[in-house]
């Protein structure tokens, strides 16, 4: 390993994250007959084989996996050096990894853009995906901090709330419970509900309040995004319940937010990074953005709730 040099590693890590030569390529401005030049001289260093591709998919071995999980924890090490160096220059210079659970996707890219034009030499990447995919990324330490709408339960984490995050049940304008008065959660059960797919942390939110009362709601429809929710409320194919920030960008008149009975779910958006790691100087520097300013990126609840 002493002559295996830090951008064979970099190419490495970005294959094992990306499952791609020609993405890894593509992220790090190489030709792929670069990369796999590199990869093999990598593989030579080593002594074991690190990658296996059958067909056009990429699988790491287990000293492959080993390696990856190495590379990410010496790239961390030079990130806080970095930052450091920076520290002693009076400079916030740096890198930060952000993934950010789907529906954070309303609100993450603003709060990053104010970060940004507090530190525009820091250099911001975020990922947004699914809550199993946020997961799994949180697992092996992929980035340095992750957007989540409810800390996992299996993952030991550090997880501070720093914004609030309710859900509001929405339905089309037009639909008959629109303009009722505090709506049981029986009348609701009762209706075809839109869902996220298992596992998502709004979906089990929405199903515990339920289960909470005896009841059971069965989904008319499994959609993987909230847009594609609110395109189906909208259709007539039943109602939903969202975070209110996935609303901002509506005219207020576009949906019915309905006056039921246990809503709105009152929850928070989570910053979260695996416990036992300290986070680099520009993580912690997000996380205290975050903490100071997430209260003032809060929808208007109060007008939410008058519409209701």
């Amino acid at each position: 390993m002493r002559h295996t040099t830090f951008r064979q590693l970099e190419i490495f890590e970005a294959i094992a994250r990306t499952g791609s030569f020609t993405r890894a390529a593509d992220e790090l401005h190489l030709t792929q007959p670069t990369v796999s030049m590199q990869m093999k001289k990598l593989a030579e260093y080593v002594g074991v084989p690190l990658i296996e591709q059958i067909g056009k998919k990429v699988h790491l071995t287990d000293a492959g996996r080993a390696l990856a999980q190495a590379s990410r924890e010496v790239f961390g090490i030079m990130d806080r050096f970095a930052m450091v160096v920076a520290e002693c220059q009076g400079l916030k210079k740096g890198r930060l990894r952000l993934t950010a659970i789907t529906t954070a996707s309303y609100v993450a890219p603003r709060l990053l853009g104010d970060f940004a034009q507090i530190y525009p030499d820091i250099e911001v990447a975020l990922t947004v995906t699914n809550r199993e995919r946020v997961l799994k990324n949180l697992g092996e330490n992929i980035s340095d901090l992750y957007i989540l709408g409810q800390p996992p339960e299996e993952i030991d984490v550090v997880a501070q709330p720093f914004m609030e995050n309710p859900l509001y049940v929405i339905a089309a304008p037009d639909h008959p419970l629109a303009g009722e008065s505090r709506i049981p959660l029986t009348r609701l059960a009762k209706e075809p509900w839109l869902l996220r797919e298992h596992g998502s942390g709004t979906r089990m939110a929405i199903e515990r309040l339920f289960a909470k009362h005896g009841l059971e709601i069965q989904p008319r429809m499994e959609l993987g995004s909230s847009e594609a929710i609110k395109q189906a409320i909208l259709a007539g194919f039943g109602i939903s319940a969202l975070s209110h920030h996935a609303l901002a960008l509506n005219p207020p008149e576009q949906f019915a937010i309905l006056d039921a009975e246990g809503f709105p779910i009152r929850r928070q958006w989570y910053a979260v990074y695996p416990a036992g790691r300290e986070p680099s100087i520009v993580a912690r520097a997000f996380l205290d953005f975050l903490l100071s300013h997430g209260k003032t990126y809060d929808a208007p609840s109060a007008d939410l709730a008058t519409k209701a």
